[in-house]
């Protein structure tokens, strides 16, 4: 498995987390460190070989882990807020990148190679987060313009949007996609995917900077309690959590088993985490909340980490980035390809 993570101070940062083998125990190896961003970098992805980050720089960059090394850019208009990538069941390589940024737009590119198809004005203001169902045809978005929106993937249109009544910062679909949640500070509501009706509301009391869902109806979070959560969905209960897990605000959570399917079961405990401290750590969340938290594994950027993704590489096919000709022209993301 490997872990992305950028930083403010413009650096992205590349891990490989080895699984245990008999008595041995995770570890952290370094695969690469360099500054890929003119400015702060803001948001991650990951899926099999392929990774992206985006940066207030406007520009987003794509890399290929199998041979850990940057491979090309994806220029925009505005600071990049949000990427997520999308990957069919049947496959092992993503399919389409989506990116959101500052202008309230939703950007859709072909991952193989990387090609510019269509970009979509979906907010009156910058985007704050988007997220793919796993049937890929929609994503979800939320803004600085307190609404929430729905992306038609397949014809590349905003299908639906609503005013929420309060801006919020994270939505992201549960692990089937039969339903979706929203961060509104330290408020998490919990919402069926066919008609948006509130199916649970959870008060962290602290603001939640990072959520991701788990298995068996698990949610993971964290923020500015500098803890870990893992809430069960069903009753809104905590059903582990890991207090202190981190020296200051933890912004990144990645989820192991989402990316070992084969021990999906024997992984779905084992969480990342990644801190503005610099540290990112690899927990199992049933530790006893009563002891000291112990990190399985951890490694020290000893910068300000802004975000945090994983993947496993299942695939040693070397992605293309087709808005970079041999001659160095890119292809502006406002354009049509």
């Amino acid at each position: 498995m490997s872990l992305i993570a950028g930083s403010y101070e413009r650096f992205i940062w590349g891990f490989k987390l080895k699984s245990p083998k008999t008595d041995q125990n995770y570890s952290l190896t370094p695969l690469f460190s360099f500054p890929s961003h003119l400015s702060p970098i803001k948001c991650t992805a990951v899926a099999g070989s392929a990774a992206a980050s985006g940066g207030a720089d406007d520009t987003i960059k794509i890399y290929d882990l199998s041979t850990c090394s940057e491979i090309g850019s994806l220029h925009y208009s505005a600071t990049i807020t949000s990427l997520s990538l999308f990957t069919p069941a049947s496959f092992s390589f993503p399919r389409n990148l989506i990116a959101a940024s500052e202008d309230g737009t939703v950007s859709i590119y072909d991952a193989d190679p990387f090609v510019h198809l269509k970009t979509v004005k979906v907010h009156r203001k910058g985007v704050n987060s988007l997220c793919i169902h796993p049937s890929g045809r929609l994503a979800l978005t939320v803004g600085r313009d307190e609404c929430m929106a729905m992306v038609n993937l397949v014809r590349g249109r905003r299908s639906f949007y609503c005013r929420l009544g309060k801006e919020a910062s994270l939505v992201n679909f549960s692990d089937g996609g039969e339903k979706f949640f929203m961060v509104m500070d330290d408020k998490i509501s919990l919402h069926e995917s066919e008609d948006a009706k509130i199916v649970l509301e959870i008060d962290n009391k602290k603001k939640v900077l990072c959520a991701t869902p788990g298995m068996h109806g698990i949610l993971f979070t964290g923020g500015e309690d500098k803890s870990i959560k893992a809430w069960d969905i069903k009753s809104g209960k905590i059903a582990y959590s890991i207090e202190d897990a981190h020296s200051t605000r933890v912004k990144g959570i990645v989820v192991l088993h989402k990316n070992n399917e084969g021990d999906a079961e024997d992984h779905q405990h084992i969480v990342a985490s990644a801190s503005s401290d610099g540290v990112i750590r690899v927990w199992d969340v049933r530790m006893p909340s009563k002891d000291k938290p112990n990190p399985l594994a951890e490694a020290n950027t000893k910068s300000r980490l802004t975000c945090l993704a994983g993947s496993s590489i299942k695939s040693v096919k070397r992605p293309q980035v087709g808005n970079t000709t041999s001659s160095g022209q890119q292809l502006d993301a406002g354009e049509e390809s």
